[in-house]
């Protein structure tokens, strides 16, 4: 049975470069707190743990004094920043580029818009620490849509209003195609809709290498933590292109019977997935399932 990784999958640019902040950080043996999960991937954040790094929660920070704090790669709103300011502490600030880039054009935006009335639309996952810190960067102004069915509904309640101006935003981690449609679905109704480019292209040009990797293996093992949104949307990618693919954690949770009959298994993940896990995945597989 051959087993290939695909070498395209792995953390994308904006978590390898937080997790490796925090690995340099943490080497100096000095006690270091992150704000939220810097990864949604539990395998990772029990290593980081076991280096000395505390995930805290919003509250949590707000109790800190005097201490030095990770802002991971999602960001986040002004409020954190202004919190930090007022309790001495001192932030390794690991917001991805393209992130940054989107808060600042969301702040200018919207600050155009108080003018004409107009509305920021945000499509992600309502609750992600991403969207959070785009909402903020509109004082907590902007309307979030997971879906295409949440903009017929909110036209419809009178929350996205037609005849005002709208400028459109989404997460960097959302799939593409919906985020066309959506788009489309504002501009047929909407006087007026702007909209912004916003999805990662390190991303999104993982959807069609992963349809591709995930027709040419008869087995898929995706890995990726359970709580990552990107990893459910790349997931299903796979899924629906070869049904022969899982959704694995870590390599425990991968089963034999899998591989009965199969020549060819594919290794892949989400963007929150390092390197060294879908490497430790091959090598089990390898040694607990290939006969020799």
């Amino acid at each position: 049975m051959k087993i290939t990784i695909d070498e395209r999958s792995g953390c994308c640019n904006g978590v390898r470069r937080a997790i490796e902040q925090a690995e340099k950080y943490l080497h100096n043996g000095e006690r270091l707190y992150c704000l939220g999960a810097i990864v949604h991937n539990d395998v990772e954040i029990s290593r980081l743990a076991a280096m000395g790094m505390k995930t805290v929660s919003v509250p949590e920070f707000a109790t800190l004094r005097d201490s030095t704090v990770l802002i991971r790669a999602h960001g986040e709103p002004p409020a954190t920043y202004r919190t930090a300011a007022a309790n001495n502490l001192t932030l390794i600030d690991c917001t991805c580029p393209v992130v940054l880039k989107i808060q600042r054009e969301i702040s200018a935006t919207y600050r155009e818009l108080k003018s004409s009335s107009g509305q920021i639309v945000i499509f992600g996952k309502k609750g992600h620490a991403e969207v959070n810190g785009l909402v903020g960067q509109a004082d907590g102004n902007a309307i979030v849509v997971e879906h295409i069915s949440d903009v017929n509904e909110l036209m419809d309640e009178g929350k996205i209003r037609r005849d005002l101006p709208i400028e459109v935003f989404s997460q960097t981690t959302m799939d593409s195609g919906e985020y066309g449609e959506i788009c489309r679905a504002l501009a047929n109704e909407c006087r007026s809709v702007s909209v912004h480019n916003t999805i990662c292209s390190q991303v999104s040009s993982r959807h069609p290498n992963l349809e591709k990797f995930a027709a040419e293996n008869d087995v898929v093992i995706f890995v990726s933590g359970k709580k990552s949104s990107n990893g459910r949307i790349l997931f299903e990618l796979c899924h629906d292109v070869n049904p022969l693919s899982y959704m694995v954690e870590n390599p425990q949770e991968i089963e034999k019977e899998w591989f009965v009959g199969r020549k060819t298994v594919g290794i892949c993940g989400a963007t929150s997935t390092p390197r060294r896990q879908l490497e430790e995945c091959a090598r089990f597989i390898s040694r607990s399932f290939i006969t020799t």
